[in-house]
């Protein structure tokens, strides 16, 4: 989910820095933003389960957990923030229909 949503923003020519939020081009909408407007923080956060998985290991599920609580309450807020100044009712639009992580 990560790599394509990483291919669909240079295929859009838009900014995939997490720290320059506002150098975005478009809010994109299809491929895998359709299902989540983070799919790259979800391909993370799935990779740190899978891991941990993998190691057949609960302690191992803990960085998943704090990288998910920290992006939740600091990176994202703060991207939203910068999109909704940017772009307005697009990207309010595009919230409402499209869940933060994939389900609401």
């Amino acid at each position: 989910m990560g790599a394509s949503a990483v291919a669909k923003f240079r295929a859009e020519a838009t900014t995939v820095d997490p720290m320059n939020v506002s150098a975005a081009a478009t809010v994109v909408q299809s491929g895998p933003f359709r299902l989540t407007r983070n799919p790259m923080y979800v391909g993370t956060a799935g990779m740190l389960f899978a891991h941990a998985l993998w190691r057949k290991s609960l302690l191992a599920v803990v960085p998943a957990v704090i990288y998910i609580a920290m992006i939740d309450r600091f990176q994202i807020p703060a991207e939203e923030a910068v999109l909704k100044e940017k772009f307005g009712a697009t990207y309010e639009d595009y919230a409402r229909r499209v869940p933060r992580w994939v389900l609401r």
